[in-house]
Order: C-alpha cells, then structure tokens, then sequence
C-alpha cells in the first residue's frame, strides 16, 4: 500500500551554457566565469524551449554562468530565479583554471587523482568528492521538501549533474563517467521523500532537442 504522503516533486536540471573555459576545457570549480556568445544563445533556446512548462520555482548557483542561463528562462516565466550557493560547482582547489595537460606538468600526483577520481582528494584546499556529493544531495532533498509534488527548475553545473546521476542510478562516485552531461540539455528527475526515505528516478536525460532545433534553423 503506498504512503498518503508519497509526493514527488519534479525537477529539470540544466548545466550552464557554454563558456570559453568550457570551450578551452579548463577546470571552473568555484571562479566565476561568463557565458560565450554560444552560451547566451543556448539559455534563450532552453527558454524558449522550456516554454510550454510552468514551473513553481527556478533555483540556480550562485555562480554568474548559472544565473545568467537561469535568468533566461525566469523572464519568459515571469518568475525571479533563486541564488543557491548549495548547488555551486564543486571547488578543485589549485586546479581551478588549469587544464588537463597543465595539471599533469605542475601537479602529476593530482592529475593521477583528479583522472581516477579519487572520491577523498580535495586538491588541496578544495572540496572532496564525498562531501560535494553530500552538499548536492542535500540541496535538492531540501528543495523536494520545500516543492513537493510541484515542478522545480534548477540550473547548475557538470559537477553537479554528474552527482545527480549517479545518486540517481547507484553509480559509484569513482566510476568513469559513461554519460553525458551537455551545456543546456533538460535533464528531468523525479524525487519522492516518503517515511523518511527518499527515491531518485530519472524520467530523462540530456534532451537537446530544443538545441539541435535552434541550430537547425540558423544555417
């Protein structure tokens, strides 16, 4: 018999659109850096993409490429987004604005960790993956509380999304990741906080159809 007060509130998380560190994929963490041209125009596509759903409430980071993103569907929606310094990126400490091949020549040991994602690493005054995971998950336990059985938005970060998932489908937080996770694809979850429990189901991932069409109609 299922619980009267078996309630899900729907979510649509959005990575930010896409920036020039995105492009140069170097490391974002916690710096405060802008959308590109492309990324401005991916969050008006997610608006006018998003237009057809009523949320009760959008939330973002409190970073400025998140708020920026959210800011786009807010005005369509007539709603004010809602800063969230839980749902920040995870902090990388000293290899935040570094890249890959960077990291691997000033800091070898990290880089080994970053690339096995070794979940008690907080490269050195950073954020460990068990307590980022901790943080996101309750973030939006809070905000299901908070929304329940409403339609929530939250715009955030790949870290973020990533976190997401996994809690979501019972990955591991060292398992490779072997999804995607793009700038401004609707990722739909469905959480339900009941007995003191809660469940994460996935209703759908990475839907960038509202992208592809943006695209489509500009060549």
């Amino acid at each position: 018999m299922i619980s009267v007060d078996r309630i899900s509130t729907r979510f649509c998380f959005i990575r930010h659109g896409e920036t020039d560190w995105n492009v140069e994929k170097r490391i974002q963490g916690h710096r405060d850096v802008p959308l590109n041209a492309t990324g401005r125009a991916q969050a008006e596509a997610t608006a006018a993409g998003l237009a057809a759903h009523r949320f009760a409430a959008i939330y973002s980071s409190d970073l400025g490429r998140a708020l920026e993103t959210a800011a786009a569907t807010a005005r369509r929606q007539a709603l004010t987004v809602c800063p969230e310094s839980g749902l920040r990126e995870r902090h990388y400490g000293r290899l935040q604005g570094m890249t890959v091949n960077e990291i691997s020549r000033h800091f070898p040991d990290d880089a080994v960790r970053y690339q096995t994602r070794d979940a008690h690493w907080t490269f050195g005054d950073g954020e460990s993956l068990y307590r980022f995971n901790d943080r996101i998950v309750r973030t939006i336990e809070a905000l299901a509380a908070r929304h329940a059985g409403a339609d929530v938005l939250c715009v955030a970060h790949g870290g973020v999304l990533d976190i997401v998932y996994r809690h979501a489908t019972g990955r591991p937080l060292s398992a490779p990741r072997d999804f995607s996770v793009p700038n401004c694809a609707l990722n739909w979850l469905e959480v339900t906080l009941a007995d003191g429990r809660s469940e994460w189901r996935i209703a759908a991932w990475a839907d960038r159809r509202h992208l592809d069409a943006t695209l489509d109609e500009s060549e």
